[in-house]
C-alpha cells in the first residue's frame, strides 16, 4: 500500500472522513515524503489533520508547538477518543503528570506530544525530548513567529534554534493567516533549507460577511444574537467591561450569554469556556482573550460588537464561526470613535515604529473593507492578493447599497497621488485636494500643483472615505510594510484615462442614521438543519450529557456534522453506523450504541 493511500485507508477507519478535503493529500503526501512544509490554509479547512495523520502511519513522535493549554488539552482529547496516543505537557498538568507522560515519551509510547514554546525551551523538557526519537516538528499558529504578525509571541522566534538542536529534524508549520510579509518571517525564521509552501487561499465561503456602522449598538447586537437563539456563538467587545454589560444586556433577552475576560477570575473563566464547548446554544462575549484556544466547530455567529483591531484580526476572528463547514454568519460594527481608539492603541503602543507603520497600514485595510463600495469577500480577499467573483454571500451582495458615480473624485485623488510622485499618504493628499496649505504642502511645493483645491467639494472626511474605497476597490495600492504612501494600480490607470468608471458608496460617504438603520438586519442563515430537528436535538442532548460525564467539549465526542448526518441517515445498526461523517473505529466502538439507542428511542416515540 502507498503512503497516501495508507493515509487514505486511516483517514477512513480513524477519523471517519470519507476523503480528504480540499489541499489536505497534497500536503499529507508531502510530509508523508520527509519534506519541510509550510501550509497556509483557511480556518476549517483542517489543518492539524495534516500532521495528525503522519504521526500515525510512521515511528517516532511528533512534537506540536502550539501557544494555548486550552487548545492543547482539546486537541490531545480528540486524538485520544480517535484511539492515538496523545499528550501535552503544560502547566496545567502536575509535576507528576508531567513526568509520566515524559516517561511515557522514553519509552516511545506516544505519537503525538503537544508543548508550548515555552515549556519547550526548558531543560528538564527539552533534553529528554533530544534523546527521544523525534520524527517530526509541527508548528502550529505558526505566523505566532513573526513580528508582521497580528499575534506575535517572542518565544516563538526560538523555535529555529529549537529545531537545529533537535538535530535539523523535519519542520512543518501551519497558519491560517499569513500576509506576504508574515510569510516571509516565517520561512527566515523557522526554516533552514526552503519548504514546500502551500497557500490554499483565504476564502471562507460558508462566512456571511456583513458590517454595519453603529447607530445604537446595543440593540444591533440584542437584534442579531436573539435571531440565532440557541445556537453558540461568540460576541467580541473592545473593553473588560463591555464584555459584563452586554452579557447582561442578553441575559435580560432571555440569551445564555457569560463574559470571558483576562481580569476574572481564573475559575470563573474556566467555568464560562466549559459551558460554550460543552453546551448548545450559549454565547460567550468577551475580549480578544477568548479565541485562539478555541477550536469549537460548531460556533454560528461572530459578531463584533467592536471594530476589530486590524484586518488580520477580523480575518482571524469570525474565522471562529462555522469551521465544520457549515453556513455560519458574521457581523462587525464600527464607529469613528472604534478608528480613533484603535489609531491611538498603535500611537501609545511600546512598539517599533516600524511595526507601529505596519500596524496603521493593517488598519487603514480594515476600515477601506468597512467601507468597500464592492462585494466584502473580493476587497477582504485583495488584501491578501487573492482575486474574487462577487460572493452572493455577504450585505453588499445580498442587500445592496447607496451607489454614485465616483468617477471624477477618483480621477482628482489619482492625479493628486501622480502629481506628488506617489510618495505620499491620505492625509498630505487630502491637503493637497481640498487646498490646506500645510507644512509639508509648502515644502514640497505642491500648493502650486494643478490639483491643489480642486476637491473643495468633499470635506477632509469624505476624502478620507474617497480613499478607503478606491482602496477597497483596488483603484490604489498600499504597501503594508511601508509609510502609508499609496500608489496607483492598472485598474486605476483605466480610471484615470477614462476607460473605466469607479462607484461611490454615498451611505458611508455621508453616513445617516436612517441609511444604517436600513441596512441593520441580520441574516439568519439555514446552518445545516436536517428534516428531523426533534431527532437532532435528542443527539445533541445525548451528547451532551456524555461530554459532561467525560469533562470534554461536546465536539470531542461528536461534532455538529456528525449529528446531522447521523439524523439524515438514520443507521439501524454499527455497520451502517460506520458509515457516518466522522466515526471511525474507536467512536464507533465507544459511543456506537449509545447514539443508536437514542435513534430507536426516537423512532419507537414517533410511531
Amino acid at each position: 500500500m502507498s503512503s497516501l493511500a495508507a493515509a487514505q485507508h486511516a483517514l477512513r477507519t480513524t477519523f471517519g472522513f470519507a476523503d480528504f478535503r480540499p489541499g489536505q493529500a497534497d500536503i499529507v503526501a508531502a510530509v508523508l515524503a520527509g519534506r519541510d512544509v509550510l501550509a497556509i490554509m483557511p480556518t476549517g479547512s483542517g489543518k492539524s489533520l495534516c500532521y495528525q495523520l503522519p504521526a500515525l502511519l510512521r515511528d517516532g513522535l511528533t512534537v506540536v508547538v502550539s501557544p494555548l493549554i486550552a487548545l492543547m488539552r482539546n486537541q490531545v482529547a480528540q486524538l485520544r477518543g480517535y484511539g492515538i496516543a496523545a499528550a501535552a505537557l503544560n502547566s496545567a498538568n502536575d509535576s507528576r503528570d508531567n513526568r509520566a507522560i515524559l516517561d511515557r515519551i522514553a519509552r516511545g509510547e506516544l505519537r503525538l506530544v503537544y508543548v508550548s514554546p515555552e515549556r519547550l525551551a526548558k531543560a528538564e523538557t527539552f533534553d529528554p525530548l533530544k534523546r527521544a526519537k523525534i520524527a517530526m516538528l509541527a508548528v502550529d499558529e505558526a505566523h505566532c513567529i513573526s513580528q508582521w504578525g497580528h499575534d506575535f509571541r517572542p518565544e516563538y522566534a526560538a523555535l529555529g534554534k529549537a529545531r537545529a538542536a533537535l538535530g535539523e529534524v523535519q519542520t512543518v508549520a501551519f497558519t491560517a493567516t499569513a500576509d506576504a510579509a508574515t510569510r516571509a518571517d516565517i520561512l527566515a525564521k523557522l526554516f533552514r533549507r526552503p519548504p514546500d509552501v502551500f497557500v490554499h487561499g483565504f476564502d471562507r465561503p460558508n462566512l456571511r460577511l456583513a458590517m454595519q456602522a453603529k447607530i445604537g449598538s446595543r440593540s444591533q447586537i440584542v437584534d442579531f444574537v436573539a435571531a440565532h437563539r440557541g445556537r453558540s456563538g461568540i460576541v467580541y467587545c473592545a473593553s473588560r467591561r463591555k464584555t459584563e454589560t452586554i452579557a447582561a444586556y442578553l441575559a435580560e433577552a432571555g440569551i445564555k450569554a457569560l463574559p470571558y475576560h483576562a481580569g476574572m477570575e481564573a475559575a470563573a473563566r474556566s467555568r464560562h469556556q466549559d459551558a460554550f464547548l460543552q453546551e448548545d446554544g450559549v454565547v460567550v462575549v468577551a475580549t480578544t482573550a477568548f479565541g485562539m484556544g478555541i477550536d469549537k466547530p460548531d460556533v454560528r455567529f461572530v459578531l463584533h460588537a467592536d471594530m476589530p483591531a486590524n484586518i488580520e484580526s477580523y480575518y482571524q476572528e469570525v474565522g471562529r464561526a462555522g469551521r465544520d463547514g457549515l453556513p455560519a454568519d458574521t457581523l462587525t460594527l464600527y464607529s469613528m470613535a472604534d478608528i480613533r481608539l484603535r489609531r491611538m492603541q498603535i500611537d501609545d503602543g511600546e512598539a517599533s515604529e516600524e511595526q507601529k507603520r505596519v500596524d496603521r497600514q493593517r488598519l487603514t485595510a480594515l476600515v477601506s473593507l468597512c467601507e468597500s463600495p464592492r462585494c466584502r469577500r473580493q476587497t477582504l480577499l485583495a488584501y491578501f492578493a487573492e482575486t474574487a467573483e462577487p460572493c452572493g454571500n455577504c450585505d453588499f451582495c445580498c442587500d445592496g447599497a447607496q451607489l454614485i458615480d465616483g468617477t471624477i473624485a477618483a480621477q482628482k485623488a489619482l492625479s493628486a497621488m501622480i502629481r506628488t510622485g506617489e510618495r505620499f499618504g491620505t492625509e498630505h493628499l487630502t491637503n493637497v485636494l481640498v487646498g490646506e496649505r500645510s507644512e509639508a504642502v509648502e515644502k514640497f511645493g505642491h500648493h502650486r500643483l494643478p490639483t491643489f483645491g480642486v476637491g473643495r467639494e468633499h470635506d477632509r472626511k469624505e476624502w478620507r472615505s474617497i480613499f478607503r474605497q478606491l482602496y477597497g476597490a483596488g483603484i490604489i495600492a498600499l504597501d503594508v510594510t511601508g509609510y502609508g504612501t499609496w500608489r496607483m494600480t492598472d485598474a486605476g490607470r483605466r480610471v484615470l484615462k477614462g476607460a473605466d468608471k469607479f462607484t461611490l458608496r454615498k451611505d458611508v460617504l455621508k453616513a445617516g442614521r436612517k441609511a444604517a438603520r436600513a441596512a441593520a438586519n441580520a441574516a439568519v442563515l439555514d446552518d445545516g438543519a436536517p428534516g428531523d430537528p426533534g431527532l437532532f436535538e435528542a443527539l445533541r442532548r445525548r451528547r451532551l450529557e456524555l461530554a459532561k460525564t467525560l469533562q470534554v467539549a461536546a465536539y470531542v465526542v461528536f461534532p455538529d456534522k456528525t449529528l446531522l448526518d447521523m439524523a439524515k441517515r438514520k443507521p439501524k445498526s454499527l455497520v451502517e453506523m460506520a458509515a457516518v461523517h466522522g466515526v471511525g473505529e474507536a467512536k464507533l466502538r465507544q459511543y456506537g450504541e449509545e447514539f443508536l439507542d437514542v435513534i430507536r428511542s426516537h423512532a419507537a416515540a414517533s410511531a
